[in-house]
């Protein structure tokens, strides 16, 4: 075989291996200015202490996470599926913190729903999936979340 047919194909192949590679390679975590912080939340989302998450579309603050999680925002999509939202604001999440008593602010629903809302640099988000409304960027920090039919585990 001589040179001149021999170059072309390995050129094609170094750019398909090189594409595969490239193609492999993840995504970085478009929330990584947030802590890290360790999740691992079980509750029974029907019982009557969750009681805003007994309905579909209901949802409800989890305030009892470790620091530096500022909480969780629990949304019931449908009888079995549930997400579990970070209450750290994704973007500029220290811009509105007071020096004096180190509280900073957390996302919220409320009258903003079905949004979540952050007051401090006045963003909105898609409670539904996470996904920023213009003009931010980054969507929510989403966790992990199994629904066994009695218990509702949330992990990162």
């Amino acid at each position: 075989m001589s040179y001149k047919r021999f170059f072309p194909l390995v050129l094609l192949f170094l750019i398909l291996a090189g594409s595969v590679f490239h193609a492999c390679k993840k995504g970085e975590d478009p929330n990584s200015n947030i802590p890290y912080a360790y999740i691992n939340v079980v509750i029974n989302p029907n019982s009557t202490m969750y009681q805003e998450l007994n309905i579909v579309g209901g949802w409800m603050y989890y305030p009892y996470v470790n620091p530096p999680s500022r909480g969780l925002i629990i949304y019931r999509m449908t009888l079995d599926d549930f997400l579990a939202y970070e209450r750290t604001p994704p973007i500029n999440s220290d811009l509105c913190c007071d020096p004096e008593t180190l509280l900073c602010t957390r996302l919220i629903v409320d009258d903003y729903y079905p949004f979540v809302h952050d007051t401090c640099s006045d963003f909105s988000f898609q409670i539904l999936d996470g996904s920023p409304i213009e003009p931010a960027t980054i969507p929510l920090k989403q966790y992990q979340t199994n629904y066994d039919g009695l218990n509702l585990y949330i992990t990162n």
